[in-house]
């Protein structure tokens, strides 16, 4: 039976300005090992739900519950456990060099000096941004820094790892290289997963569970391909499933495929099946 990880039940918020955001609708559960992203239009309140989690807000209605702990009152005991990238990451990334940066957390930790050299070393391999440790972290490109915050999270050696469109400002290898090392990370590490992103395509890559909000409500839970199959609530929500499955979704209604892959490889297969050939070059 899994385990839940991350639990928020019907929350509600009020910023400083009188701006009321409410989460309800379907219960929020991250179990653990798993990948989940939410997906949802600006303003549906994504943001606002990931900094709950993170214990940065609190709410005034309903419950966020993180390793059975408040996460705004066990701030400190969790703060190694949940590592996070922002979508901004110029407002993470505070230290002088790369090192000094992956280190911050570290320090603070107050973890030996010699520990904190071998968990930056290896992740700075991991991530293979070792050329960069004694760059100054400002002159560093978009797809750069996004890895030296990622170093930072990971060498926290959390148990749930947070992802704030990490897809954005990265180029297709970056992208390809980033979606390998969320499954690598998850698959031999066990690393629970939470993602927001607007890069539909990737999502049945990265995803185990996926959430819809639309408006504050959590109108969809499920598989990737339980959730593009429902088109209207994608609509309803300014969302498009994925090319590949738009495409095959068409060839489906024309009887041309039986059903619908959610990869490139169970793509390929169906095609070759249907087109009755051995290889397609």
């Amino acid at each position: 039976m899994s385990t839940p990880i991350i639990q928020v039940e019907c929350l509600k918020h009020v910023y400083p300005d009188q701006t009321v955001v409410s989460i309800c609708g379907l219960d929020f559960v991250v179990n653990q090992g798993e990948r989940v992203c939410i997906l949802g239009p600006n303003g549906s309140g994504k943001t606002t739900l990931i900094s709950h989690i993170l214990g940065l807000l609190k709410p005034i209605e309903g419950k966020v519950s993180v390793m059975g702990l408040d996460p705004v009152k066990h701030f400190g005991a969790l703060r190694s456990k949940v590592g996070v990238v922002f979508q901004n990451v110029d407002e993470q990334i505070i230290g002088p060099r790369v090192y000094d940066d992956i280190a911050f957390t570290l320090r603070n930790l107050n973890l030996p000096q010699a520990e904190i050299d071998q968990r930056v070393k290896e992740v700075a391999v991991m991530l293979n941004i070792t050329h960069l440790l004694e760059r100054v972290p400002h002159y560093l490109s978009g797809g750069e820094k996004k890895k030296v915050a990622l170093a930072g999270a990971l060498a926290l050696m959390p148990q749930v790892l947070i992802l704030d469109e990490p897809f954005n400002s990265l180029d297709p290898e970056s992208k390809k290289e980033l979606v390998s090392l969320i499954n690598h990370l998850n698959d031999h590490h066990g690393l629970s997963v939470l993602i927001t992103t607007h890069d539909m395509d990737l999502v049945p890559m990265i995803s185990d569970v996926v959430y819809v909000l639309n408006k504050g409500h959590i109108v969809s839970k499920g598989k990737p391909h339980t959730v593009f199959s429902q088109t209207q609530i994608l609509k309803d929500a300014y969302l498009e499933p994925p090319i590949l499955i738009e495409l095959f979704t068409r060839l489906k209604a024309y009887g041309y495929v039986g059903h619908i892959p959610y990869d490139m490889d169970e793509a390929m297969t169906l095609l070759k099946q249907w087109l009755n050939l051995k290889e397609i070059k």
